[in-house]
């Protein structure tokens, strides 16, 4: 299979200027994928919805979070699960599928975690579990899409890294190009990135145009119709 590219830091930076909506009305001209798919479902929420949109590539693992080690007060960190994440690109966005049953029980990401995985290159972190320790994450700037808040870590460890998740209804696979702001988060297809911002400016024109007719002084359905047969 071939390398997908790497977006150069000027095409990460104009992904950034656009919102999610924007991102995905321009994915769907492609017509690459079902437009029900490609985003993660309201399960996942942006816990700050002032954060500029974020935009990187995925290190994923799985995690458990509810389950009592069989000796001792807790689990060891996997140090190794730390250099699969340098292998993806940079900037980083960590996704950590949570898959106990329920999911959420304990919280692996908190001031500690989050200060690791920023020394590792990543701005983000995406996961169908829990995090605490919220106003530190945000004096971080760690942009954080989660299911839930809880109180404790529980026994929260990685047990798979470098593997396919699945968060929030969307695969996720290692180095995914995603991107999140206040009304999810959606992979981008690698192959079409570069052509997003000038196909969302194309369609915002349009978008102008309807809703300039729709205040206009005159309107009328017979405008609106002629409007959208020109476009």
């Amino acid at each position: 299979m071939p390398l997908q590219p790497v977006l150069s830091e000027e095409e990460l930076d104009a992904l950034r200027q656009l919102d999610t909506c924007a991102v995905e009305d321009a994915i769907e001209t492609f017509d690459l994928r079902a437009r029900n798919t490609g985003f993660a479902n309201s399960s996942i929420r942006c816990l700050f919805d002032d954060f500029p949109p974020m935009v990187g590539y995925a290190a994923t693992a799985r995690l458990r979070s509810g389950d009592r080690p069989m000796s001792g007060r807790s689990f060891q960190d996997r140090t190794d699960w730390w250099t699969s994440i340098l292998k993806v690109p940079a900037p980083r966005i960590a996704v950590l599928e949570d898959i106990d049953e329920p999911a959420g029980v304990g919280a692996f990401l908190g001031d500690v975690h989050a200060a690791m995985l920023q020394g590792l290159g990543c701005i983000g972190y995406v996961t169908n579990g829990g995090v605490r320790e919220i106003p530190a994450l945000r004096r971080m700037g760690m942009h954080v899409f989660a299911r839930n808040v809880a109180v404790s870590h529980a026994y929260a460890r990685i047990i798979e890294f470098g593997c396919p998740v699945l968060v929030g209804g969307v695969p996720v696979g290692p180095g995914d190009l995603l991107h999140g702001d206040r009304h999810g988060v959606l992979t981008v297809p690698r192959h079409i990135a570069a052509e997003i911002p000038r196909v969302a400016a194309e369609l915002k024109e349009r978008d102008r145009r309807m809703i300039e007719i729709c205040r206009s002084p005159g309107f009328s359905v017979e405008k609106l119709q002629q409007t959208i047969r020109g476009l």
